[in-house]
């Protein structure tokens, strides 16, 4: 859908077990699971995954996805740097403080070992070079009898954020769950909102003067947008003012909770957007803020 030089994004929806093996080794992925389950078979074990499940597959890990139902609907991130917890949730030996949305047991590694001694003729994809390279082994890339260490494949929940609240609206930075090279991505969980008598529990509107907002709408009832389904991404560009449509503020108000789940990422620097985008994009979306104004189809 969209790239730069530190994130690519796409929307994948698979219909079948991968052939073969592939490994990536120019960067990080993370899958966001927004339909589907079933596991993915690594080098380091097997990796169960569910609905709403972050998978985290860091560099140069082969694997492969077999999805257990024929409904998969995944939001792909792809980053030449690393995929991290951000700073501030740690401290300087890299344990998870206590102020951070979730702890190191809602981060679920390979639960199982496979070892595969096995010689025929195994395939496998390798990403490198800015393209892909075929490679046929004849012993089972999972012929591995342990490992050591603490990069491996890991699956986190978006249910198991525990969003925070606070008297007056919080920024976004308070959803943030990942840390990548110019980029972050957030979990907007469902939560409670603004308790002081007079907030306005929605975001107010703002210019993202450094950075791309885009926004895939995964579940709940998104308050603050209308025209808006599960399953649609919606992007504002850096320096372009934004905010609640009209009457989204009005209505919103003595509003208690939420429950919207969105997944954000904030891009530090532009985006470009692929054919594939402009080929589904809504074009009237941009006029929503102001309804008596008709798309001009020129």
């Amino acid at each position: 859908l969209m790239y730069n030089a530190d994130i690519e994004v796409w929307v994948a929806k698979p219909d079948r077990a991968m052939e073969g093996f592939y490994r990536n080794g120019e960067g990080d992925e993370v899958v966001y699971v927004h339909r589907g389950e079933g596991v993915v078979r690594t080098v380091f074990g097997t990796l169960p995954y569910r609905e709403k499940d972050y998978v985290v597959i860091p560099r140069g890990t082969t694997h492969r996805w077999e999805p257990a139902d024929a409904e998969q609907h995944w939001l792909v991130f792809h980053t030449p740097g690393e995929i991290e917890t951000p700073n501030r949730y740690r401290n300087r030996y890299g344990q998870l403080l206590e102020h951070a949305p979730y702890s190191q047991r809602d981060f679920h590694p390979p639960f199982e070992l496979e070892t595969v001694e096995e010689d025929g003729t195994f395939d496998v994809t390798v990403r490198v070079r800015d393209g892909f390279q075929e490679y046929v082994l004849d012993r089972h890339p999972f012929d591995v009898v342990s490992w050591d260490g603490y990069v491996y494949p890991y699956t986190f929940n978006a249910m198991d954020f525990e969003p925070r609240a606070g008297r007056f609206h919080l920024p976004p930075p308070a959803h943030q769950t990942f840390q990548g090279q110019n980029f972050v991505i957030c979990t907007f969980a469902p939560r409670m909102l603004d308790w002081d008598e007079t907030a306005v529990p929605l975001p107010y509107h703002h210019s993202n003067i450094q950075s791309e907002e885009v926004m895939f709408y995964a579940d709940g009832d998104y308050a603050a947008r209308k025209g808006v389904d599960i399953g649609m991404v919606t992007l504002h560009p850096s320096g372009l003012p934004h905010g609640p449509q009209p009457g989204a503020v009005e209505k919103s108000l003595g509003t208690k909770s939420t429950s919207e789940l969105a997944v954000m990422w904030d891009t530090f620097r532009p985006l470009n957007l692929t054919p594939a985008w402009q080929a589904v994009d809504k074009p009237e979306y941009a006029y929503s803020w102001n309804e008596d104004k008709e798309l001009n189809p020129a």
